[in-house]
C-alpha cells in the first residue's frame, strides 16, 4: 500500500467497525426482545443475521491485510447502544417503545451508514477494490435497513399516537372518545 499513514488509519477505521459491529451483535437480540410490533421483532432479528454477515466481511478484509481487528472500541456506538437501552428502561410500552426502539435503531444505522462510507472511500484509494466493494455491500445493506425502519416508522408512530389518544381518552357508550375525568 502506497501511504502508511493513510494505511493505518484504514485500518483503524475497521477495527472502529467491526467493535460497533460486534456490540450490536449484543444489542439487536435485546432489542428484539423488547419490541411488541412481531414485524419490528422480525426486523431486529434480520438484521441481527446481516450483522454477523458484516463481521464477517469484516474478518475478510482483516485477513487479507494481516491485521487482527481487536484492540479498538467503539465509542460512538457503545454511547448509541447506552441510549438505545436507557429507550428500554424508560417505561414505554407498546407501539411507543416501538418507536423509541425505531428511533435508536436509525440513528445506529446512520452512524454505520456514514463509518462504511468513509471505510469504502479509504479502500478505493488505496487501490484495494475487492475491499471497497465487500464494504459497499454492507454499505448497501446498512441503506435498505434503514429503509425499512423509516417504512415501519410511519405505521409504528400512528399507532403511537393512537395508543396516547386511548390513554387520554376513553370511550363513551356510543364509540364516540370522550375525555377521561381524574376522579
Amino acid at each position: 500500500m502506497p501511504n502508511k499513514s493513510l494505511k493505518k488509519l484504514y485500518v483503524d477505521e475497521l477495527k472502529d467497525l467491526f467493535s460497533a459491529e460486534s456490540q450490536l451483535l449484543k444489542a439487536l437480540p435485546k432489542m428484539a426482545k423488547a419490541a411488541s410490533s412481531d414485524e419490528l421483532r422480525t426486523g431486529f432479528e434480520e438484521h441481527l443475521e446481516q450483522t454477523r454477515g458484516h463481521v464477517q466481511r469484516l474478518e475478510e478484509i482483516f485477513e487479507s491485510l494481516d491485521e487482527r481487528p481487536k484492540d479498538k472500541k467503539c465509542v460512538g456506538m457503545a454511547g448509541l447502544v447506552k441510549e438505545g437501552s436507557e429507550v428500554m428502561e424508560e417505561g414505554f410500552e407498546d407501539a411507543v417503545l416501538d418507536a423509541g426502539l425505531i428511533g435508536a435503531a436509525r440513528r445506529v444505522e446512520h452512524y454505520e451508514m456514514a463509518a462504511y462510507a468513509a471505510a469504502r472511500e479509504i479502500a478505493r484509494v488505496l487501490g484495494q477494490t475487492k475491499h471497497a466493494s465487500l464494504l459497499e455491500k454492507t454499505l448497501a445493506e446498512e441503506k435498505q435497513t434503514d429503509d425499512k425502519l423509516a417504512e415501519l416508522a410511519k405505521a409504528i408512530n400512528a399507532q403511537a399516537i393512537e395508543e396516547g389518544s386511548e390513554e387520554q381518552y376513553g370511550s363513551s357508550p356510543a364509540g364516540k372518545k370522550t375525555q377521561k375525568h381524574a376522579a
